[in-house]
């Protein structure tokens, strides 16, 4: 049912707002508190890093639980971790309560994938899923921008503000919206963990690994990149985060078409974004404000699906273990965050930020190369299949 995957959406909305929303205020908080731009940084990567080192385990300790608890709850710690930060902790303080709903974050994105799925024809489970996944670019057109902007008005601590009240919205909508869902057949935790035994599945994890840390490694400072590389205020950055967002909607819908026609294409396609864009098209469109919001047009067309078409050209490998396999491509994507996330801050101290997409250039042929290498076996598969048939 549509309705499963638009709640689903709708909280990772929420998700999406407090994972990401400080991306537009690292400058702020980096002010606030008198650290480096690479230690405000943490709050992202430290977030993605508890989601790489935990979402497979969480995931298989909670799939034999009411789903709709599982939803409810996590949304719920994501509440709380806004509310506490709204007050302006100590930094360490920051950090550990950024970090709680890390744990539950690939455990409500698998879980809200699997119930937008659960009842509908399989033919159809590729556009359920972009439903839910919109989540990410509506997040990035709606609530992180507007939360940017509301931060430059008065300050960076009404950004968590906005993120708890999304988190709000979305809980009453898992509660009152959303039925008891009770596993009545819980998979083996043998028969889910035996897909890291296949060749294509433990290359395309490689692939998501390698495309997530290419975007993030300038997406992750996007406010710091905008601000020194091309001169913009935060209000400027907030406008392109809006931009960047709306876009992203229209991409994400036009993936979720694509995908379901053909995944490998349509993951390469949206993956080129790495190596034309970031390195040679922000590049060369210095000096024109005009070339740089084209620029970041692209950039947010070709970078928003991302994280849909990580998880569907995993999940394709595996489609036996949809929870599982979603669990890790969230686990190794976010694992990206964080490489992506160190990497960035890393140039930016060392040398300047406006040379953190040269790092997107390489992992991104990292990416397409896998892409090619899990194509080529698939296709010896095929001819060794047809020659014993």
């Amino acid at each position: 049912m549509k309705k499963y995957a638009y709640i689903g959406c709708l909280g990772f909305i929420a998700v999406i707002t407090t994972e990401f929303g400080v991306i537009g205020i690292l400058p702020q908080i980096a002010d606030y508190y008198k650290i480096s731009i690479d230690k405000a940084g943490y709050l992202l990567s430290a977030f993605a890093l508890i989601i790489a080192l935990t979402g497979p385990f969480m995931t298989l300790l909670t799939s034999g639980f009411n789903r709709k608890s599982v939803m409810f709850t996590a949304i719920f710690i994501f509440l709380i971790t806004g509310i506490v930060s709204y007050f302006s902790p100590p930094f360490w303080l920051l950090i550990l309560v950024r970090i709680l709903p890390a744990f539950l974050q690939p455990v409500y994105i698998a879980t809200a994938l699997s119930v937008a799925v659960s009842q509908a024809d399989k033919k159809y489970s590729n556009q359920l899923m972009g439903i839910v996944f919109s989540g990410v670019a509506i997040a990035m057109v709606t609530t992180v921008p507007f939360a940017t902007w509301i931060a430059s008005l008065w300050s960076w601590e009404y950004s968590f503000l906005i993120q708890s009240i999304v988190s709000l919205i979305a809980l009453i909508a898992i509660y009152c919206v959303l039925p008891s869902m009770p596993v009545k057949e819980k998979k083996t935790y043998g028969s889910q963990i035996k897909i890291l035994t296949q060749p294509t599945f433990i290359i395309s994890t490689a692939m998501n690994f390698f495309m997530i840390t290419a975007w993030f490694s300038t997406y992750s400072y996007f406010a710091d990149y905008l601000n020194k590389a091309k001169g913009m205020d935060s209000t400027m950055v907030s406008y392109m985060l809006f931009l960047f967002g709306i876009i992203g909607v229209i991409a994400n819908w036009i993936a979720g078409k694509m995908l379901s026609k053909n995944i490998t294409l349509t993951t390469a396609f949206f993956l080129s974004g790495t190596i034309i864009i970031m390195p040679v098209l922000l590049y060369w469109s210095d000096g024109s404000m005009i070339m740089t919001i084209i620029a970041i047009g692209i950039w947010g067309f070709l970078y928003s699906p991302s994280f849909l078409n990580a998880s569907t050209y995993m999940i394709s490998s595996a489609p036996n273990s949809l929870e599982f396999a979603n669990s890790l491509a969230t686990s190794f994507g976010n694992l990206g965050v964080t490489l992506g996330t160190t990497l960035g801050g890393w140039m930016i101290i060392r040398y300047d930020v406006q040379y953190n997409p040269w790092i997107g250039l390489f992992f991104g042929l990292l990416a397409l190369l896998m892409i090619g290498l899990r194509s080529m076996i698939e296709r010896k598969k095929k001819m060794v299949t047809a020659r014993n048939s």
